[in-house]
């Protein structure tokens, strides 16, 4: 009985170890998953810059009845960037070029000396690696794909 009164209220070193060790195998459990859902995060937008470029794509297309081209007989710049601000689609992800996900730019298919009918744009991870997607592309036709291991489905 005189012991009981001399003991100091609190935890022992091996309930402390025992909560120390659960909280270590919850956060190794939890951190993997948090890791996946960042990265679908950041996918979603990029998926969504593309097909917000695609949609501006078209948009042009319908008013001057072919893409914006790097050829400058139709009207448009030398490079993709100035053929993707002629249509007003966007060259990355996200709301600004300094926390973006994705750097986007297209590639036109020119037939001979005519302006462009084909498109592919591309959605490349910016300062950040996704082995299972990889580059996201869409082309004019809607035909989707990805540059990494997974499936297409996976991807978008």
């Amino acid at each position: 009985m005189k012991n009981r009164a001399l003991r100091q209220p609190g935890f022992t070193l091996i309930e402390l170890m025992i909560t120390v060790a659960i909280i270590g195998i919850l956060a190794a459990i939890a951190y993997p998953s948090y890791q996946n859902q960042i990265q679908k995060g950041k996918r979603a937008e990029g998926k969504a810059a593309l097909m917000n470029g695609a949609s501006k794509l078209e948009r042009y297309y319908s008013d001057n009845n072919f893409y914006p081209s790097n050829s400058v007989s139709c009207g448009s710049g030398t490079t993709s960037t100035l053929a993707m601000s002629a249509a007003a689609a966007p060259e990355f992800s996200g709301d600004s070029t300094v926390k973006n996900a994705y750097d986007i730019s297209v590639t036109f298919a020119l037939a001979g000396t005519a302006c462009a009918q084909t498109y592919t744009l591309t959605a490349t991870p910016k300062n950040w690696t996704d082995s299972l997607c990889g580059n996201l592309t869409i082309t004019n036709a809607s035909v989707k794909g990805n540059g990494g291991t997974g499936a297409v489905s996976d991807c978008w």
